[in-house]
């Protein structure tokens, strides 16, 4: 099944996904079962909401029940926005890295996430901003302290996403500003839907791809991961709750704009899509501040 969040007449709701391409239909879910909330976040912290959702979507499909509106980010406002670098292997043999003993985490705050089609907004004070594809994790169940064997049951689905970056702020600045040279307002696009978990037969053997002005910059595989989403979300909840609506973002592959000779950094009028195997594609526009 796949989840959206659409800004309709009436506001935000969440909405299912029929068809692709110019065949996509947005089926309102609310139409059949009023007790739906109107943020993907909310349903996910019912405990039944994934199963009322694909029920109500049946129904609603099969009436004809559908609505128009603009795509939103799915998880609007997560209250965890958790990231996860070097984590692919290719990508820290393209950086010359060593490949890490155990995950390198970072975070952005929420007023980074945008939706599809929402432009990256380049800071006045940013000249090297950077594109990375990326597989995000959204969390379904709550919990801490998960085992390995336990993590994929906690998760609700996947979705696209672009983790932004500033280089010259993440790694030019005197001791590295990782929180700044990440959270600039708009660096992580995401969507255009949420996959729910069983729909995605194997998260670590998806192809991932960026595309900068429809040229591949980026080329990969979810197979490359260093960490299994597992053993992230093992990791991370040794010391965090985990709650539903949380994102993960797991790392990109190599082709980035700074390993590059010379390095491509984003512009302006660019467009960057990122296009995951069984999730749809991720566009969105780059704007000067």
């Amino acid at each position: 099944m796949r989840l959206a969040t659409l800004n309709t007449s009436d506001g935000d709701r969440v909405v299912g996904v029929t068809g692709d391409g110019d065949e996509t239909q947005f089926v309102d879910l609310s139409s059949t079962d009023s007790s739906i909330p109107r943020s993907l976040k909310a349903l996910l912290e019912q405990s039944d909401g994934l199963s009322r959702a694909a029920t109500a979507m049946s129904a609603a499909t099969t009436a004809g029940a559908f609505v128009n509106g603009r795509l939103r980010a799915p998880i609007v406002s997560p209250g965890k926005v958790i990231c996860i670098g070097l984590n692919y292997r290719d990508h820290a043999i393209e950086s010359g890295a060593e490949i890490p003993t155990e995950p390198v985490c970072f975070s952005k705050f929420s007023q980074t996430i945008i939706g599809p089609d929402d432009a990256i907004q380049l800071p006045r004070v940013s000249e090297q901003v950077d594109y990375e594809a990326e597989l995000v994790v959204v969390i379904g169940r709550a919990g801490k302290h998960i085992a390995e064997a336990d993590a994929l049951s906690h998760v609700a689905g996947y979705m696209n996403g672009h983790d932004v970056s500033a280089r010259d702020w993440q790694a030019g600045r005197p001791g590295g500003q990782w929180l700044l040279g990440k959270t600039p307002d708009s660096f992580a696009p995401t969507g255009p839907w949420l996959v729910t978990a069983d729909e995605v037969a194997d998260p670590h053997n998806l192809g991932i791809v960026l595309r900068l002005n429809g040229e591949t910059m980026q080329d990969s595989t979810t197979a490359q991961l260093i960490f299994t989403i597992n053993q992230l979300i093992a990791h991370l909840s040794q010391l965090i709750t985990l709650q539903p609506g949380d994102v993960i973002f797991t790392g990109t592959p190599p082709g980035v704009g700074a390993a590059r000779k010379p390095p491509v950094f984003l512009k302006p009028g660019d467009t960057a899509e990122v296009e995951i195997e069984g999730l749809g594609t991720l566009r969105n526009p780059v704007e000067a501040e």
